[in-house]
């Protein structure tokens, strides 16, 4: 049987010698795209290096699985760069050209869409639930977020501040966090912002820090604080959780009839992009994967890779990261109801909303107008 590389080889030669050269959009000839995550490389976007994306001019880890020798990313005829985040707004980023499609938290989005008139589009929805929690040591005597008044949290800024914001607001709290606080009046809660490592505050300077079910959490285990000696207040089941990860790209994209002078349509670009990306995830969060999976992240995300402490270990750390974030992407594997992931829940969606104006944080209105769901359908995802 004739191997990929020699078929690929012998096209090539053909292609060259009747004077032609492969379509844009071909597995020999795939469009550039670039896709802007929310940080470094880590188990957190492992779905987007799954699809075969890679970080600005470095190969493909040898665990990216494969379907006749190519990506599912290649198979679309696509070469997907991704970004790394954390110093940059991924709104912002793609929203002035400097990447095709990006993740974000849906509040930042919203925000930026209402403070610069950015034309974003959700296209899909990757965590079906929020990981965002506060965490601290159950000897503080806090089991809820009305207990945190009159005491002193750790989180983070630039944009990740919101969900505590919105749940201290949600349970009639004011704090540091408020810019319209009225002259004079003390706020209920004390913040101190920190730079997502939690060591660097909890638990000497605050009570409670936020954390990422599958991030920070762990780092704190990894400090020595084990899941039984903590108190955890999940913005989920607090009724205030703001949907997190999703896809978004501008409507410029979605309305270009040849992206980037490839004669393929934007749109086609975009259905393109969700079928692979959609396929990496569901590849990445199957258990029976897992092992590769976690291979996959490490092959790519250095320092970024590691814990804290006990649980300092590349790999003990991102096969926690990995395994809780497959819940959040199915949460099925929690024994909630299976999703089709990708889907959003328009529901999910309004109660963003709703929290987000009720706190002041956008107007009325705003929102409204950011999903292009179509765009699965037309890719051939059927939701709900």
């Amino acid at each position: 049987m004739m191997s990929i590389a020699k078929s690929k080889f012998l096209l090539a030669v053909t292609l060259a010698s009747v004077g032609c050269s492969p379509a844009p959009g071909t597995p020999e000839n795939p469009v550039p795209v670039v896709f802007q995550s929310k940080w470094f490389p880590q188990a957190q976007f492992v779905g987007y290096y799954a699809a075969g994306g890679h970080p600005p001019g470095e190969a493909l880890s040898d665990s990216v699985p494969l379907e006749g020798g190519l990506t599912f990313y290649e198979l679309e005829g696509l070469d997907v760069t991704v970004l790394p985040g954390g110093a940059v707004n991924p709104a912002e980023e793609v929203a002035t050209g400097n990447a095709h499609f990006g993740t974000d938290w849906t509040a930042n989005m919203i925000r930026q869409v209402e403070e610069n008139d950015y034309p974003l589009r959700h296209i899909a929805q990757i965590f079906q639930r929020p990981g965002f929690e506060m965490v601290g040591l159950s000897s503080s005597g806090i089991t809820s977020y009305a207990d945190l008044s009159g005491r002193t949290i750790g989180v983070w800024d630039f944009g990740n501040e919101f969900p505590a914001q919105v749940c201290l607001r949600a349970h009639g709290l004011t704090s540091t966090l408020d810019a319209d606080l009225p002259a004079g009046q003390t706020p209920d809660v004390d913040t101190v912002a920190y730079a997502f490592d939690p060591a660097l505050v909890f638990p000497d300077q605050v009570e409670m820090a936020s954390a990422m079910v599958y991030n920070e959490l762990d780092q704190i285990v990894g400090l020595g604080h084990g899941l039984d000696t903590l108190v955890r207040l999940p913005t989920a089941e607090a009724g205030c959780g703001l949907l997190e990860d999703f896809i978004f790209t501008t409507q410029g994209l979605l309305d270009a009839e040849s992206f980037e002078g490839t004669g393929i349509s934007g749109r086609e670009i975009a259905r393109r992009f969700l079928r692979a990306t959609l396929r990496g995830w569901l590849w990445a969060i199957d258990p029976a994967n897992r092992d590769q999976a976690t291979a996959l992240v490490i092959d790519l995300c250095g320092d970024t890779c590691q814990g804290s402490g006990s649980r300092q270990s590349a790999e003990v750390h991102q096969r926690w990261q990995l395994e809780r974030v497959s819940e959040l992407v199915q949460p099925g594997q929690l024994g909630e109801p299976e999703v089709t992931v990708g889907c959003l829940d328009r529901g999910d969606y309004d109660e963003t909303l709703r929290l987000l104006r009720e706190m002041g944080f956008v107007r009325e209105g705003t929102g409204d107008d950011l999903l292009r769901p179509e765009l699965l359908t037309e890719a051939g995802i059927a939701c709900p």
